[in-house]
């Protein structure tokens, strides 16, 4: 726990045999109280190792995809009575260690989602990160920021945390079972005005980390370009869609209900004489 929240990390697993030894041995089991590892299916030993981790993996009989991973992954996690989320891609490209400092920032209520960026503080080439890829991350984030109004450095990171007041009212169940799930679901995100913060995740690509081919790349930066249109034409009235059809406001009056009390006690120093001050003292 931190701040007497109760926090689950979940990891969407396929395949993650060769690296899920590293990503759990980096998860801080000090904070976190319980690690849900749903497997999609996996073709290797994944499950197995699981169980020798400690783990009690839930399993789909068929792959239902990264986003049906995900659904499955915060079901678990809200059933548990978890008060943050964290999602943490087993196949360690992002850093688990951040998963306290992430899980923070929501606890201490300053922000309702967090996502871990590859982009931001960093050059992510020369971290590893192909030039192809980084290419079509800055232009599908450049019209995400764009269409969504907001000032992102990244969409499409694999680390990500939320309260659960904010994920159990989001209607994710009706998002993609595809990867344009993480797309849709910040898109979701927004709409309710969720306050959503960065940190800085060190880029890792190593041999073993998944990736996508490019015809899933293609159909995925597709998806994403629709989101972000798809987003627009709704907020407008001019199209209905059903991961977007809800009621913003409900979810927005429970996020500002659970938001902790301002603490009215402490006196509180005028800017102006903050500055003043500065000035002062050079």
């Amino acid at each position: 726990m931190i701040n007497g929240r109760r926090i689950s990390v979940v990891l969407p697993a396929y395949n993650a045999e060769v690296t899920l030894s590293r990503t759990v041995a980096e998860l801080d089991t000090d904070v976190i109280d319980e690690i849900v590892l749903v497997d999609d299916a996996s073709t290797d030993q994944t499950v197995s190792l699981a169980r020798e981790l400690g783990l009690e993996p839930i399993l789909h009989d068929v792959n239902l995809g990264y986003g049906g991973n995900q659904k499955t992954c915060y079901r678990r996690a809200l059933d548990l009575g978890a008060d943050i989320i964290v999602m943490v891609h087993p196949d360690y490209q992002y850093s688990p260690l951040l998963v306290p400092a992430m899980a923070s920032m929501i606890a201490y209520g300053e922000y309702d989602m967090v996502l871990g960026s590859r982009i931001l503080a960093q050059n992510s080439v020369k971290r590893g990160m192909p030039r192809y890829k980084y290419v079509a991350n800055r232009f599908l984030t450049g019209v995400e920021n764009i269409f969504l109004q907001q000032k992102l450095s990244e969409y499409h990171t694999g680390l990500r945390a939320f309260s659960s007041t904010l994920l159990a009212g989001l209607p994710f169940e009706r998002n993609s079972d595809d990867f344009v799930f993480d797309n849709q679901i910040i898109a979701q995100a927004i709409s309710v005005g969720a306050r959503i913060g960065e940190v800085s995740c060190p880029t890792r690509y190593e041999a073993e980390s998944s990736s996508i081919n490019l015809r899933r790349s293609i159909k995925y930066g597709l998806g994403v370009l629709r989101t972000s249109g798809q987003y627009q034409l709704r907020k407008h009235g001019v199209r209905q869609y059903p991961y977007l059809d809800f009621d913003p406001d409900a979810v927005r009056a429970r996020l500002l209900k659970a938001a902790p009390a301002a603490d009215t006690t402490a006196e509180a120093t005028p800017v102006a004489q903050v500055g003043e001050s500065a000035r002062r003292d050079g």
